[in-house]
């Protein structure tokens, strides 16, 4: 494993200079038993250039301290994770910004051109199509009804690994600061200025969501909030149900 310095807390970077080709930034909040094997799967990245960034929410368990010998940089935020998104954005050195949940694996064979950079570097900004850790065939159909919805709206969300051009990232202003919803607010906005590119490889999400509260129990309350906000509702509303 590399060893590189570590910094809590940082100054926002130049936007505009890039001294690495991609950051990769893991909002942490009490992940101490899946953060480990998540940035385990990233060090032969690290060891090709690639940036790794934590921005812990204040975990109250060793999130932070099992994080530290795995990155770049370890950044102490407020919790909310478009808040946490956002700080370790300020401190990121890549030409793109990608940010990755800590229940979610990247394509085994990922790469820059994953991103459209062997394309001229046309992309702009996207997301990946995803696929559910569990093997029940429910698993299937709500994946392929995840991948279709967000190929035909150009809206992705968090759990489809987002990546972004960093310099494009800061002149909208980063992720909205609300409780919810982020990841759909942000691709709203950037869909006026262009389409997403749809990555190349599947990411591997934990279906734990679904396997704890039930899958139908939890297609269902996940439509009704997102239909919810679409509708105009606000986020600070519909987080209260969301952890109910």
């Amino acid at each position: 494993m590399i060893e590189k310095p570590i910094q809590t807390v940082g100054q926002a970077v130049n936007p505009e200079v890039n001294t690495v080709p991609l950051s990769i930034i893991v909002p942490t909040l009490n992940e101490q038993q899946t953060i480990e094997t998540c940035l385990s799967h990233l060090q032969s990245m690290r060891n090709l250039g690639v940036e790794v960034i934590v921005s812990d929410g204040g975990s109250a368990d060793r999130t932070p301290e099992v994080a530290k010998s795995f990155v770049d940089e370890l950044v102490c935020s407020e919790p909310g994770r478009a808040r946490q998104m956002n700080a370790g954005a300020a401190v990121a050195n890549g030409k793109y910004l990608l940010f990755l949940h800590a229940d979610t694996k990247m394509p085994s064979d990922f790469s820059l051109t994953s991103l459209g950079e062997g394309q001229l570097g046309k992309s702009q900004w996207g997301f990946f199509p995803v696929k559910l850790s569990g093997s029940a065939w429910p698993f299937r159909v709500i994946e392929t009804a995840i991948n279709l919805r967000s190929r035909a709206t150009g809206i992705g969300t968090g759990d489809q690994v987002m990546f972004i051009r960093s310099g494009l990232f800061h002149r909208v202003g980063g992720f909205a600061d609300i409780p919810l919803m982020e990841d759909l607010e942000f691709c709203r906005r950037l869909k006026v200025i262009c389409r997403p590119t749809l990555a190349e490889g599947f990411v591997v999400t934990s279906s734990r969501r679904w396997e704890q509260q039930g899958i139908c129990r939890t297609v269902l309350k996940m439509w009704r909030l997102r239909l919810a906000y679409f509708l105009g509702a606000s986020p600070h509303n519909l987080v209260k149900q969301y952890y109910l």
